[in-house]
């Protein structure tokens, strides 16, 4: 529906035509006036000739022939200004109906033609089908890049209606951002629908104006003669109330420039209403309930805001603690470990003295892992997580991580299962963090799985990608944790019981580290104590060779 402004241009447009229709016929009726007085001239100039013969005869004969010549002087003169006068009247008529920008015929038109096509098509018992067009993002358009684009994408418009409804079909422009395509004989109603998705995809389709590449929406409401009405004005009103219609069933979320998905139906398009007032009201309603949903918004998207600063903020000083307790807990583990190097150097024949160096020292090495894991997470909530991408054999770093996690899965007495491809895999990555990767991954495996459980690390290519699979047959993950299990410090309830070591960080770090490779990583699991999958897949090199083997 047209704005208040929208009718203001229209009304001072229409006062602006009709004086200047007044203006040319004042100016013919001046030229009807001059004819008739040279008509008069010319009668008095008769009369006065016909004295002259009667009274002078033969004599006057060179006064005849001036007069003659005057008389046809003034009578060219004449006809001459009014042809002028006429040439001036007809564009101005033509000018008052049409579009000033886009030269289309404007509503006066098009009612008109309109009345004509309705009177046609009840004598031949026919149908005419009349569709009103509005650009529904047309105002982010011109409000974001301008009036002089704004006019650019109205002729654009102009241009995909007039092709898409063909010779036969008007196309006018009803208002700011809504056009009229009259089509004066249809044999169904589909056809109507047909034009309409046709106008839609043309308008959809991407289209450069200055700098800019847009792609512009519309809604569409039809009405038909004489199913909805046989009335000029009441086919008029009933297109526009089939157009909100349109508009508010269509699908949320669409952004300025992008066509919606559902395909177009004859019911939202032509559903006809029983007064222009109910309509009005229906559209008063919507408006009302815009309204307070986009207060609600606000209200929602002012306090999500302050969640979301409030979040940002935690998750800094959160980064910034990490960063301070890995740092504060990594100085005591060098003395830790030079005093249990040194204690492998005291001669003794006590057996115990072994046993101790041996737990001092696999107790630093879990120490040392969970405050790598915590400095990897502070640099990656900071954004400071370095990686050095080269050619990476992978089949010959998960040898050397298999073999560095074995130890701690034949102390559980663990299964384990390696499938490797016969071929060649090399991807783009840090060595060193890749090996984290599957360190942690193999690690928690053997962690969390009980004493002879089973343990598989498979690798394969999968497209442009490599993929890593790590199962176990362990305690699994629940459906409550299992969304989550990527997050930092979150751990199921029965893993924490199972095994009290771990912090919930180290798969944090593996998913920073793998995001930070360009690739992905996935858990699975289908319950507690029901085993888990977890799946890295990661870039292949560009340039690898693949060959069987």
């Amino acid at each position: 529906m047209n704005t208040p402004a929208d009718l203001d241009e229209s009304h001072n447009s229409h006062n602006s035509q009709r004086v200047q229709v007044a203006d040319a016929a004042r100016e013919l009726a001046r030229i009807e006036q001059q004819t008739g007085e040279a008509r008069a001239d010319l009668a008095r100039l008769l009369r006065e000739l016909e004295t002259a013969q009667t009274r002078q005869g033969q004599s006057q004969a060179a006064r005849l022939l001036e007069a003659n010549e005057q008389l046809v002087l003034a009578t060219l003169n004449a006809q001459k200004a009014a042809e002028i006068s006429q040439r001036a009247l007809h564009e101005a008529v033509e000018a008052a109906q049409l579009d000033a920008l886009t030269e289309l015929p404007n509503r006066l038109l098009l009612r008109a033609r309109l009345a004509l096509a309705v009177a046609e098509a009840k004598q031949r018992g026919g149908r005419v089908a009349l569709l009103l067009m509005e650009i529904s993002n047309f105002k982010e358009i011109r409000d974001s890049m301008g009036a002089a684009v704004g006019d650019q994408v109205l002729m654009h418009a102009t241009r995909c209606l007039t092709s898409a409804a063909g010779a036969q079909a008007t196309v006018s422009r009803h208002g700011s951002v809504e056009f009229l395509i009259l089509l004066p004989d249809v044999q169904q109603a589909s056809e109507a629908v047909a034009l309409a998705e046709k106008i839609v995809a043309a308008l959809g389709a991407p289209a450069r104006f200055n700098d800019h590449e847009l792609r512009l929406s519309a809604n569409v409401g039809i009405s038909i003669y004489p199913e909805d009405s046989e009335q000029v004005d009441s086919l008029i009103d009933q297109a526009v109330a089939a157009m909100y219609r349109a508009k508010w069933q269509s699908p949320a979320g669409d952004s300025p420039g992008e066509k919606a998905d559902s395909e177009l139906t004859l019911a939202p398009l032509r559903k006809p209403v029983v007064q222009r007032y109910t309509a009005l009201a229906e559209q008063a309603l919507h408006q009302a309930d815009m309204q307070e949903a986009n207060t609600e918004l606000l209200v929602s998207a002012l306090g999500a805001r302050q969640l979301v600063e409030a979040a940002e903020r935690a998750r800094r000083q959160q980064a910034v603690f990490l960063g301070i307790l890995a740092h504060e807990l990594r100085n005591p583990l060098a003395p830790l470990r030079n005093a249990a190097a040194l204690l492998s150097r005291i001669p003794s024949v006590e057996p115990l003295l072994g046993q101790v160096q041996a737990i001092i020292e696999r107790q630093l090495s879990t120490m040392s892992r969970l405050v790598g894991d915590l400095l990897d997470l502070s640099r990656a909530s900071a954004g400071k997580l370095r990686i050095e991408k080269r050619p990476v054999d992978m089949a010959g770093l998960v040898d050397n991580v298999v073999r560095a996690c074995r130890p701690g899965m034949d102390s559980r007495l663990q299964q384990f299962d390696l499938q490797l491809p016969p071929y060649r895999t090399e991807v783009d990555g840090d060595a060193v963090r890749l090996t984290q990767i599957l360190t942690n991954l193999l690690d928690n495996a053997s962690k969390y799985t009980p004493e002879g459980g089973m343990i598989g690390l498979s690798m394969q290519a999968e497209g442009d990608f490599l993929a890593l699979t790590v199962v176990d047959n362990g305690i699994g993950i629940t459906a409550e944790t299992l969304p989550d299990i990527f997050e930092p410090f979150v751990q199921d309830a029965h893993a924490t019981a199972f095994d009290k070591s771990g912090l919930g960080i180290g798969l944090t770090v593996v998913r920073d580290l793998v995001e930070a490779h360009g690739g992905q990583v996935e858990a699975k699991s289908d319950g507690k104590m029901l085993g888990s999958m977890f799946t890295v897949r990661l870039p292949l090199s560009s340039n690898i060779l693949v060959t069987s083997t």
